[in-house]
């Protein structure tokens, strides 16, 4: 791979840092744009992630709100102005994503797919925070919201009310709809995410 100004950096749990090579196979066959793809490994995926402390949803763990930090450690990555920085990842580091478009502007695409965006008054962030960044691409699983979780049920109208911000910003934007539940074809789902991001730059 010749010299890119492109970067793509993948959010991912860091017992599994190799999913981005993964994801970045899959994201090679739908584009012939160049790009650098890097993963940045959380450790402790329900508080690095999260932009504030929350009582847990499911299971046992809280969410410790150290999204902050995490962005500092991002931003110490991102310095490069010659660069082009796209930020994604899927599920709960798919909010981190969309929160951190909201709050820095060296990131130029959001690839948010099947983002966390029922946490706790994160649409209500969004409505005081405008996105930054230059696109964003969300998706959803069209079974995500059939669950008897009374806070993630309301996925599918969370990520509408997301992508109707997005829009009425006038941010190239698009809300995709994918078959099956939450832990369906994850690698695809994030590759299309960077896919299209990739793509909207042109």
């Amino acid at each position: 791979m010749g010299k890119t100004n492109l970067v793509l950096i993948h959010m991912v749990d860091a017992v599994e840092p190799e999913f981005t090579e993964e994801v970045e196979q899959l994201l090679r066959s739908q584009t012939d744009t160049d790009f650098e793809m890097i993963s940045f490994p959380v450790s402790h995926w329900n508080d690095d992630l999260s932009p504030w402390p929350s009582t847990a949803v499911f299971g046992k763990d809280d969410f410790g709100g150290h999204a902050e930090a995490t962005l500092e450690r991002l931003l110490s990555i991102c310095n490069d102005t010659s660069k082009t920085y796209i930020l994604g990842g899927y599920s709960l580091a798919a909010l981190f994503a969309l929160w951190a478009g909201c709050r820095t502007d060296c990131i130029t695409g959001i690839a948010a797919a099947s983002p966390s965006v029922w946490f706790p008054g994160f649409t209500a962030d969004m409505k005081e925070h405008p996105m930054k960044a230059e696109s964003v691409y969300l998706s959803l699983g069209d079974r995500e919201g059939k669950t008897k979780n009374p806070t993630m049920s309301q996925v599918e109208f969370c990520i509408s009310n997301v992508f109707d911000m997005l829009q009425k910003q006038q941010i190239n934007t698009i809300l995709v709809w994918n078959e099956g539940n939450h832990f369906k074809d994850v690698a695809l789902r994030t590759a299309n995410a960077f896919a299209w991001c990739v793509n909207a730059l042109q």
